[in-house]
Protein backbone atom coordinates (compact mmCIF):
# COMPACT_ATOMS: atom_id res chain seq x y z
CA UNK A 1 0.00 0.00 0.00
CA UNK A 2 1.58 3.66 -1.15
CA UNK A 3 2.66 5.64 1.71
CA UNK A 4 0.29 8.75 2.17
CA UNK A 5 1.17 12.46 3.57
CA UNK A 6 -1.49 13.56 6.67
CA UNK A 7 -1.75 16.82 7.59
CA UNK A 8 -4.03 17.00 11.16
CA UNK A 9 -5.73 20.06 12.29
CA UNK A 10 -6.14 20.93 15.84
CA UNK A 11 -10.09 19.78 15.65
CA UNK A 12 -8.27 15.89 15.13
CA UNK A 13 -5.43 16.61 17.87
CA UNK A 14 -8.19 17.47 20.30
CA UNK A 15 -10.62 15.09 19.39
CA UNK A 16 -8.47 12.40 19.92
CA UNK A 17 -4.81 12.50 20.88
CA UNK A 18 -4.02 9.39 19.74
CA UNK A 19 -5.17 9.88 16.14
CA UNK A 20 -0.98 10.43 15.17
CA UNK A 21 -0.55 6.82 16.04
CA UNK A 22 -3.91 5.58 14.33
CA UNK A 23 -2.86 7.33 11.06
CA UNK A 24 0.64 6.62 10.96
CA UNK A 25 -0.18 2.64 10.84
CA UNK A 26 2.65 1.30 12.29
CA UNK A 27 5.76 2.94 9.79
CA UNK A 28 3.42 3.02 6.55
CA UNK A 29 2.65 6.91 6.76
CA UNK A 30 3.82 10.21 7.99
CA UNK A 31 2.09 12.90 9.31
CA UNK A 32 2.61 16.57 9.22
CA UNK A 33 1.24 19.03 11.87
CA UNK A 34 1.49 22.87 10.89
CA UNK A 35 3.25 25.36 13.37
CA UNK A 36 0.23 27.20 13.56
CA UNK A 37 -1.35 24.20 15.01
CA UNK A 38 1.25 24.55 17.51
CA UNK A 39 0.10 28.21 18.22
CA UNK A 40 -3.58 26.89 18.58
CA UNK A 41 -2.72 23.91 21.08
CA UNK A 42 -0.34 26.47 23.17
CA UNK A 43 -3.53 28.94 23.02
CA UNK A 44 -5.52 26.18 24.27
CA UNK A 45 -3.68 24.48 27.27
CA UNK A 46 -4.36 27.02 29.85
CA UNK A 47 -8.35 26.22 29.00
CA UNK A 48 -9.70 24.60 32.12
CA UNK A 49 -12.49 22.68 30.23
CA UNK A 50 -9.66 20.47 27.42
CA UNK A 51 -6.36 21.90 29.02
CA UNK A 52 -5.77 18.01 29.83
CA UNK A 53 -6.84 16.99 26.04
CA UNK A 54 -3.92 19.40 24.92
CA UNK A 55 -1.27 18.06 27.10
CA UNK A 56 -1.66 14.43 25.37
CA UNK A 57 -1.88 15.94 22.16
CA UNK A 58 1.28 17.75 22.58
CA UNK A 59 2.89 14.70 24.57
CA UNK A 60 2.03 12.53 21.15
CA UNK A 61 3.60 15.14 18.86
CA UNK A 62 6.90 14.97 21.31
CA UNK A 63 7.27 11.71 21.54
CA UNK A 64 6.90 10.70 18.19
CA UNK A 65 10.33 11.65 16.45
CA UNK A 66 9.25 11.05 12.58
CA UNK A 67 6.36 13.63 13.60
CA UNK A 68 7.01 16.40 10.87
CA UNK A 69 5.90 20.03 11.80
CA UNK A 70 6.45 22.78 9.34
CA UNK A 71 8.60 25.37 9.75
CA UNK A 72 8.13 28.36 11.75
CA UNK A 73 9.82 30.66 9.67
CA UNK A 74 7.29 30.43 7.04
CA UNK A 75 3.82 30.48 9.76
CA UNK A 76 5.95 33.79 11.38
CA UNK A 77 5.66 35.88 8.00
CA UNK A 78 1.70 35.44 8.05
CA UNK A 79 -0.23 37.73 9.05
CA UNK A 80 -4.09 36.21 8.53
CA UNK A 81 -6.49 36.84 10.60
CA UNK A 82 -7.51 32.83 10.38
CA UNK A 83 -5.99 30.48 11.85
CA UNK A 84 -7.54 28.11 9.19
CA UNK A 85 -6.70 30.20 6.15
CA UNK A 86 -2.88 30.47 7.97
CA UNK A 87 -2.95 26.49 7.94
CA UNK A 88 -4.11 26.07 4.02
CA UNK A 89 -0.77 28.44 3.15
CA UNK A 90 1.20 26.28 5.36
CA UNK A 91 0.04 23.17 3.77
CA UNK A 92 -0.29 24.61 -0.11
CA UNK A 93 3.86 26.05 0.37
CA UNK A 94 5.30 23.30 3.23
CA UNK A 95 3.31 20.24 2.86
CA UNK A 96 4.39 17.69 -0.02
CA UNK A 97 1.73 17.69 -3.11
CA UNK A 98 0.24 14.79 -2.26
CA UNK A 99 -0.64 15.67 1.36
CA UNK A 100 -4.15 15.28 2.64
CA UNK A 101 -5.63 17.51 5.35
CA UNK A 102 -7.64 15.76 7.87
CA UNK A 103 -9.75 17.99 9.39
CA UNK A 104 -13.31 17.40 11.21
CA UNK A 105 -14.31 21.60 10.33
CA UNK A 106 -16.43 21.79 7.88
CA UNK A 107 -15.90 25.37 6.63
CA UNK A 108 -11.90 24.31 6.48
CA UNK A 109 -13.04 21.62 4.52
CA UNK A 110 -15.11 23.79 1.82
CA UNK A 111 -12.02 26.03 2.11
CA UNK A 112 -9.47 23.35 0.87
CA UNK A 113 -11.61 21.64 -1.68
CA UNK A 114 -11.06 25.45 -3.22
CA UNK A 115 -7.65 25.49 -3.34
CA UNK A 116 -7.55 21.82 -4.50
CA UNK A 117 -6.27 20.49 -1.32
CA UNK A 118 -7.21 16.92 -0.83
CA UNK A 119 -9.12 16.94 2.75
CA UNK A 120 -10.56 13.82 4.64
CA UNK A 121 -12.56 13.35 8.04
CA UNK A 122 -10.93 11.84 10.65
CA UNK A 123 -13.48 8.63 10.51
CA UNK A 124 -11.99 6.74 13.72
CA UNK A 125 -13.11 9.05 16.39
CA UNK A 126 -12.17 7.94 19.67
CA UNK A 127 -12.75 11.18 21.82
CA UNK A 128 -10.66 11.15 25.35
CA UNK A 129 -11.71 9.13 28.19
CA UNK A 130 -10.46 9.43 32.04
CA UNK A 131 -9.32 6.53 33.67
CA UNK A 132 -12.70 6.00 35.37
CA UNK A 133 -14.27 5.16 31.69
CA UNK A 134 -11.24 3.05 30.72
CA UNK A 135 -11.36 0.91 33.86
CA UNK A 136 -14.56 -0.45 33.14
CA UNK A 137 -14.39 -3.18 36.32
CA UNK A 138 -14.18 -5.73 33.36
CA UNK A 139 -10.84 -7.40 32.41
CA UNK A 140 -10.74 -9.27 28.69
CA UNK A 141 -10.58 -13.01 28.82
CA UNK A 142 -6.75 -13.96 29.39
CA UNK A 143 -5.87 -10.58 30.62
CA UNK A 144 -4.43 -10.04 34.10
CA UNK A 145 -6.80 -10.22 36.99
CA UNK A 146 -7.29 -7.12 39.52
CA UNK A 147 -8.23 -7.49 42.27
CA UNK A 148 -12.34 -7.12 42.64
CA UNK A 149 -12.69 -7.27 39.05
CA UNK A 150 -15.22 -9.18 36.87
CA UNK A 151 -14.54 -11.50 33.92
CA UNK A 152 -17.19 -12.85 31.18
CA UNK A 153 -16.59 -16.83 31.38
CA UNK A 154 -19.20 -19.30 29.13
CA UNK A 155 -21.26 -15.93 29.41
CA UNK A 156 -21.51 -15.26 32.75
CA UNK A 157 -19.86 -12.50 34.84
CA UNK A 158 -16.55 -14.26 37.66
CA UNK A 159 -16.04 -12.00 40.41
CA UNK A 160 -12.71 -11.62 41.63
CA UNK A 161 -13.26 -10.73 45.15
CA UNK A 162 -11.82 -10.62 48.35
CA UNK A 163 -12.96 -14.49 48.74
CA UNK A 164 -11.17 -15.49 45.58
CA UNK A 165 -13.82 -15.91 42.09
CA UNK A 166 -16.88 -17.22 42.17
CA UNK A 167 -19.92 -16.89 39.11
CA UNK A 168 -22.41 -14.21 39.71
CA UNK A 169 -25.46 -16.50 38.58
CA UNK A 170 -27.88 -15.17 40.85
CA UNK A 171 -29.97 -11.95 41.08
CA UNK A 172 -29.52 -9.18 44.00
CA UNK A 173 -33.17 -7.72 45.27
CA UNK A 174 -32.22 -4.83 47.94
CA UNK A 175 -35.21 -3.21 49.80
CA UNK A 176 -37.77 -4.16 47.32
CA UNK A 177 -35.22 -3.34 44.22
CA UNK A 178 -34.39 -5.63 41.73
CA UNK A 179 -31.84 -4.77 39.13
CA UNK A 180 -32.94 -4.04 35.68
CA UNK A 181 -29.50 -5.46 34.18
CA UNK A 182 -26.66 -7.54 34.77
CA UNK A 183 -24.52 -4.51 35.42
CA UNK A 184 -26.99 -2.68 38.20
CA UNK A 185 -27.05 -6.54 39.31
CA UNK A 186 -22.52 -6.36 39.66
CA UNK A 187 -23.22 -2.89 41.29
CA UNK A 188 -24.91 -4.32 43.70
CA UNK A 189 -22.58 -7.00 44.11
CA UNK A 190 -19.94 -4.83 44.98
CA UNK A 191 -21.90 -2.26 47.47
CA UNK A 192 -23.20 -5.27 49.17
CA UNK A 193 -19.84 -7.23 49.80
CA UNK A 194 -18.28 -7.19 53.32
CA UNK A 195 -14.85 -7.08 52.29
CA UNK A 196 -15.19 -3.97 49.94
CA UNK A 197 -14.67 -0.72 51.77
CA UNK A 198 -14.47 1.47 49.11
CA UNK A 199 -15.90 1.43 45.44
CA UNK A 200 -16.30 4.05 42.51
CA UNK A 201 -19.31 3.86 40.21
CA UNK A 202 -18.91 5.75 36.71
CA UNK A 203 -21.83 6.29 34.59
CA UNK A 204 -23.71 8.71 32.33
CA UNK A 205 -27.10 10.06 34.11
CA UNK A 206 -29.91 7.35 34.19
CA UNK A 207 -28.46 4.60 34.20
CA UNK A 208 -29.49 3.98 38.67
CA UNK A 209 -26.30 4.74 40.34
CA UNK A 210 -27.78 6.95 43.18
CA UNK A 211 -31.07 4.59 43.42
CA UNK A 212 -28.68 1.30 44.06
CA UNK A 213 -26.62 3.09 46.20
CA UNK A 214 -29.58 4.28 48.28
CA UNK A 215 -31.13 1.31 48.53
CA UNK A 216 -28.02 -0.95 49.06
CA UNK A 217 -27.70 2.09 52.38
CA UNK A 218 -30.89 1.22 53.42
CA UNK A 219 -30.34 -2.87 53.37
CA UNK A 220 -27.01 -2.11 55.20
CA UNK A 221 -27.96 -0.27 57.80
CA UNK A 222 -31.79 -1.17 58.40
CA UNK A 223 -31.80 -4.74 57.77
CA UNK A 224 -28.04 -6.87 57.48
CA UNK A 225 -28.20 -9.09 60.15
CA UNK A 226 -24.48 -8.23 61.08
CA UNK A 227 -25.84 -4.81 61.31
CA UNK A 228 -22.29 -2.70 61.66
CA UNK A 229 -23.44 0.27 60.45
CA UNK A 230 -25.83 2.92 62.37
CA UNK A 231 -26.16 5.90 59.93
CA UNK A 232 -26.11 6.89 56.42
CA UNK A 233 -24.36 10.18 55.22
CA UNK A 234 -24.81 11.52 51.94
CA UNK A 235 -22.03 13.93 51.45
CA UNK A 236 -22.23 16.65 48.20
CA UNK A 237 -19.48 18.80 46.47
CA UNK A 238 -22.28 21.97 46.40
CA UNK A 239 -20.93 23.90 43.20
CA UNK A 240 -23.22 27.30 43.61
CA UNK A 241 -24.36 28.55 39.67
CA UNK A 242 -27.19 30.74 41.34
CA UNK A 243 -28.17 31.88 44.67
CA UNK A 244 -25.02 31.33 47.34
CA UNK A 245 -25.75 29.05 49.93
CA UNK A 246 -25.38 30.90 52.66
CA UNK A 247 -27.94 33.55 51.97
CA UNK A 248 -30.25 31.14 51.33
CA UNK A 249 -32.46 30.22 54.28
CA UNK A 250 -32.80 27.71 57.07
CA UNK A 251 -30.89 25.50 58.53
CA UNK A 252 -27.87 22.91 56.72
CA UNK A 253 -30.57 20.20 55.37
CA UNK A 254 -32.85 23.37 53.95
CA UNK A 255 -29.81 25.00 52.55
CA UNK A 256 -28.67 21.51 50.37
CA UNK A 257 -32.50 21.04 49.26
CA UNK A 258 -32.11 22.82 46.53
CA UNK A 259 -29.04 20.58 45.42
CA UNK A 260 -30.58 17.42 46.99
CA UNK A 261 -33.97 17.27 46.00
CA UNK A 262 -33.85 14.59 43.68
CA UNK A 263 -31.75 12.80 46.40
CA UNK A 264 -35.47 13.50 48.78
CA UNK A 265 -37.67 12.33 46.31
CA UNK A 266 -35.54 9.09 45.38
CA UNK A 267 -35.75 8.22 49.54
CA UNK A 268 -39.65 8.79 49.38
CA UNK A 269 -39.71 6.07 46.36
CA UNK A 270 -37.77 3.74 48.26
CA UNK A 271 -40.37 4.15 51.28
CA UNK A 272 -43.20 3.43 49.33
CA UNK A 273 -41.82 0.18 48.26
CA UNK A 274 -40.87 -0.95 51.49
CA UNK A 275 -41.34 1.05 54.71
CA UNK A 276 -37.60 2.74 56.10
CA UNK A 277 -39.55 4.40 59.19
CA UNK A 278 -36.57 5.43 60.91
CA UNK A 279 -34.85 7.44 58.48
CA UNK A 280 -37.66 9.88 58.74
CA UNK A 281 -38.08 12.29 61.72
CA UNK A 282 -41.66 11.76 61.56
CA UNK A 283 -42.50 9.26 58.86
CA UNK A 284 -46.37 9.84 59.10
CA UNK A 285 -45.83 13.53 58.39
CA UNK A 286 -46.75 15.08 54.93
CA UNK A 287 -43.47 16.69 54.63
CA UNK A 288 -41.07 13.84 55.67
CA UNK A 289 -37.93 15.31 57.04
CA UNK A 290 -34.59 13.40 57.56
CA UNK A 291 -33.72 11.78 61.15
CA UNK A 292 -30.07 12.96 61.35
CA UNK A 293 -29.45 10.62 63.60
CA UNK A 294 -30.30 8.09 60.86
CA UNK A 295 -29.38 9.73 58.12
CA UNK A 296 -28.12 12.81 57.08
CA UNK A 297 -27.26 14.93 54.03
CA UNK A 298 -23.86 17.28 53.97
CA UNK A 299 -21.81 19.31 51.93
CA UNK A 300 -18.19 18.56 51.59
CA UNK A 301 -16.63 21.12 53.61
CA UNK A 302 -19.14 20.19 57.19
CA UNK A 303 -16.90 16.79 56.50
CA UNK A 304 -13.29 18.34 57.32
CA UNK A 305 -12.56 17.45 60.84
CA UNK A 306 -14.93 14.49 61.27
CA UNK A 307 -14.37 11.26 62.28
CA UNK A 308 -17.07 9.25 60.57
CA UNK A 309 -17.18 5.86 62.39
CA UNK A 310 -20.21 2.94 61.59
CA UNK A 311 -21.78 4.48 59.11
CA UNK A 312 -22.59 4.27 54.78
CA UNK A 313 -21.32 6.72 53.64
CA UNK A 314 -22.50 7.80 49.65
CA UNK A 315 -20.20 10.44 47.83
CA UNK A 316 -22.27 12.11 44.93
CA UNK A 317 -21.15 14.07 41.58
CA UNK A 318 -17.69 13.22 43.05
CA UNK A 319 -16.53 14.14 39.53
CA UNK A 320 -16.78 17.58 40.99
CA UNK A 321 -14.54 17.42 43.57
CA UNK A 322 -10.80 18.46 43.65
CA UNK A 323 -7.58 16.19 44.38
CA UNK A 324 -7.34 17.89 48.20
CA UNK A 325 -11.27 17.28 48.80
CA UNK A 326 -11.27 14.31 47.42
CA UNK A 327 -8.29 13.29 49.88
CA UNK A 328 -9.63 15.19 52.98
CA UNK A 329 -12.92 13.95 52.82
CA UNK A 330 -11.60 9.74 52.52
CA UNK A 331 -9.12 10.61 54.98
CA UNK A 332 -12.41 11.22 57.28
CA UNK A 333 -13.28 7.68 56.84
CA UNK A 334 -13.07 5.75 60.70
CA UNK A 335 -13.59 2.06 61.59
CA UNK A 336 -16.69 0.37 59.83
CA UNK A 337 -17.11 2.16 56.99
CA UNK A 338 -18.50 1.18 53.60
CA UNK A 339 -18.13 4.09 51.12
CA UNK A 340 -19.78 4.49 47.75
CA UNK A 341 -18.27 7.50 45.47
CA UNK A 342 -20.57 8.22 42.26
CA UNK A 343 -19.83 10.23 39.53
CA UNK A 344 -19.49 10.91 35.38
CA UNK A 345 -16.27 12.40 35.18
CA UNK A 346 -18.13 13.55 31.35
CA UNK A 347 -20.26 16.28 33.18
CA UNK A 348 -18.02 18.19 35.39
CA UNK A 349 -19.39 21.67 36.68
CA UNK A 350 -16.67 22.94 38.78
CA UNK A 351 -14.96 25.36 36.72
CA UNK A 352 -11.58 24.91 37.81
CA UNK A 353 -11.84 20.79 37.19
CA UNK A 354 -11.76 18.92 34.00
CA UNK A 355 -12.22 15.41 32.91
CA UNK A 356 -8.56 14.13 33.98
CA UNK A 357 -8.47 16.24 37.21
CA UNK A 358 -11.60 15.14 39.28
CA UNK A 359 -11.88 13.62 42.28
CA UNK A 360 -13.48 10.32 41.11
CA UNK A 361 -10.28 9.88 37.79
CA UNK A 362 -7.85 10.38 40.82
CA UNK A 363 -9.69 8.03 43.17
CA UNK A 364 -9.49 5.32 40.26
CA UNK A 365 -6.09 6.09 39.25
CA UNK A 366 -4.52 5.84 42.49
CA UNK A 367 -6.76 3.41 44.52
CA UNK A 368 -6.66 0.70 41.17
CA UNK A 369 -5.47 -2.56 42.32
CA UNK A 370 -6.25 -2.61 46.69
CA UNK A 371 -7.66 -5.60 47.82
CA UNK A 372 -10.54 -3.54 49.60
CA UNK A 373 -11.21 -0.67 46.53
CA UNK A 374 -13.54 -2.03 44.01
CA UNK A 375 -14.66 0.11 40.63
CA UNK A 376 -16.96 -0.46 37.47
CA UNK A 377 -18.60 1.21 35.01
CA UNK A 378 -22.36 0.96 35.08
CA UNK A 379 -24.15 0.54 31.91
CA UNK A 380 -26.96 -1.27 30.48
CA UNK A 381 -30.39 -1.40 28.10
CA UNK A 382 -32.44 0.15 30.72
CA UNK A 383 -32.38 2.99 32.81
CA UNK A 384 -34.20 5.74 34.33
CA UNK A 385 -37.26 5.86 31.53
CA UNK A 386 -38.18 5.24 27.36
CA UNK A 387 -36.79 8.25 27.03
CA UNK A 388 -33.91 8.41 28.87
CA UNK A 389 -32.93 4.73 26.93
CA UNK A 390 -33.69 6.45 23.36
CA UNK A 391 -31.51 9.13 24.30
CA UNK A 392 -28.56 7.21 25.58
CA UNK A 393 -29.19 4.52 22.60
CA UNK A 394 -28.70 7.54 20.26
CA UNK A 395 -25.22 8.77 21.77
CA UNK A 396 -27.14 12.38 21.68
Amino acid sequence: MAQKNFVLDTNVLLENPKSITALRNGQENIIHIPYTVLSELDKLKKDPRIGHIVSQAVRAILHDDDVRVFSPDFAITLDDEWMDDRILKEIMHMAPEDAILITNDRILQIKAKVYGIPCEEYRDSDPFRSMSQQFTGFVDEGGEVQPNCFRWESGTPVFHGPDGPHPVAYQHEVWGVKPRSVYQNLALELMLHPGIDLMSIQSEAGYGKTFLALAAALYLTLERKDNQFRKIYLVKPVVEIGAKMGYLPGDIEEKMLPYVRYIQDLLIKLHDMRPANRIFADPTADNLKLNPKRFEIQPVAFIRGMNIENAVVIVDEMQNLSRSETRALLTRMGENVKCICLGDTRQVDNPYLNESNNGLNWTVRKLRGYPNYAHMVLKGDRSRGPITDIVLKSKL
